[in-house]
């Protein structure tokens, strides 16, 4: 593999002793790390997917409360699973996750699969996640490689190949496997993923605190700063959106949920459209496209909140109002995936981060 002659140059018995007993004297202490669950660490490995550990912690400890069993969780019900997850974003994850743990309680009796070839076949078990479980849960030598490994190990082993590009996986992967310690595979690659997190960090990393400084080429050559190689730029669009919080006579409140598949699938939200009508305001724009849906048009008064909201490939700019609307039948509603709520009950639905903060400016406003 390109650049693993590097590995002639590493006493890697020396690399395997210092950095395991790094990590266990200085691992944090996390909820996931109490015991070695195949459940709770595929949960947590799914959470901490382009998700920071502090962000995760509490989301894992009421998942867990709420579904504390691979059972539990196969059984429940998907609007109280998004629920769950509200707020952690990429709900894609969570919808894989029970999809292929409702398949674990049906095909493995509730086992999740402990060979490479079973558990890849799961939905939404990539080559890191399979890796990551069979490594910590099941003590198996197998590479779980993330962006801190890749850090991690583009400076140990001097790898200037670019990250971004999927291929390059290959190169660390190999080089995982040629390191690993087989007797103690979940400390070790626990042991990666906590030194990118800790120490390697990205810019200029902690190199005096390093436990294995001695082994890294790059610091020896004075190049850790610049690398990993990464190149990679993602071009992200501006979408411009008319949102409205729409109540009736009765008080409720108009939400939507969104499409099955696509972008924050099958979450709920207030209504709102896309501004494409450059010669109008953004409240005529939701006039006329909520009219040509329901049928009926909205009154529409001051702005509520404006909100920019960032995906990895677009930014919502959000113009929020405050309006009412009446006469909108049922047939009208199911239609269009609507229903008015009572405002006491919108908190049992599931909203993508945006529409929470639309909520919250609601509420602080009346």
């Amino acid at each position: 593999m390109n650049n693993l002659h590097v590995l002639e140059k590493i006493n890697i018995p020396q690399f395997r002793e210092d950095i395991i007993s790094w990590f266990q004297m200085e691992q944090r202490d996390l909820p996931w790390r109490k015991d070695q669950d195949p459940y709770k660490v595929w949960v947590s490995e799914i959470m901490l997917q382009q998700t920071r550990v502090d962000t995760v912690i509490p989301y894992f400890n009421r998942f867990m409360e709420w579904f504390p069993s691979l059972q539990s969780l196969a059984d429940a019900d998907e609007e109280k699973v998004l629920k769950a997850w509200e707020g952690l974003g990429y709900y894609s994850r969570v919808k894989n996750l029970q999809s292929a743990v409702r398949e674990v309680a049906q095909e493995y009796n509730g086992i999740v699969p402990d060979t490479l070839e079973e558990i890849s076949k799961l939905k939404g078990v990539g080559p890191y996640t399979a890796g990551a479980i069979l490594s910590i849960a099941y003590g198996r030598p197998e590479p779980a490689v993330d962006g801190n490994v890749m850090r991690v190990l583009s400076r140990i082993l001097l790898i200037e190949e670019d990250i971004a590009k999927p291929k390059t996986r290959k190169i660390f992967e190999e080089a995982v496997r040629r390191l690993i310690d087989d007797n103690h595979t979940s400390a070790f690659n626990q042991a990666l993923m906590e030194l990118g997190a800790m120490i390697c960090t990205p810019g200029v990393p902690a190199c005096l605190l390093c436990p294995v400084r001695d082994h890294c080429e790059a610091y020896a050559e004075g190049v850790q700063s610049q690398l990993p190689v990464k190149n990679l730029k993602k071009r992200s669009r501006d979408v411009p959106i008319a949102a409205a919080v729409i109540t009736n006579s009765r008080q409720e409140i108009l939400i939507r949920k969104r499409p099955a598949k696509g972008l924050l699938a099958d979450l709920w939200e207030f209504p709102n459209y896309e501004d494409h009508a450059s010669l109008t305001t953004k409240r005529e724009s939701f006039r006329q496209q909520f009219q040509e849906q329901i049928h009926v048009i909205p009154e529409l008064g001051e702005h509520l909140i404006s909100i920019e909201h960032i995906f990895s490939h677009l930014v919502w700019k959000m113009d929020v109002y405050l309006g009412t609307a009446e006469g909108i039948t049922e047939d009208m509603l199911i239609s269009q995936q609507m229903k008015w709520v009572a405002e006491t009950e919108v908190e049992h639905y599931a909203f993508p981060v945006s529409h929470q903060k639309i909520w919250k400016a609601y509420l602080e406003k009346k």
